[in-house]
């Protein structure tokens, strides 16, 4: 099992390997989640449209 990423990156050297910007760059970041502004968040699910187009 992969390491958890931690929710914030204190941006130490050397870089820890839990570090999320680390993770997210070997493409370790578990599913569901990604990096803004040197945090952890979670990606919302895109809600699909049923709507027919009108020909």
């Amino acid at each position: 099992m992969p390491p958890t990423p931690k929710k914030k990156c204190c941006s130490s050297k050397p870089a820890c390997k839990r570090c999320p910007i680390l993770m997210m760059k070997k493409g370790t970041l578990p599913e569901g989640y990604t990096v803004k502004k040197r945090k952890l968040v979670k990606v919302k699910k895109k809600h699909k449209t049923k709507h027919k187009i009108a020909a």
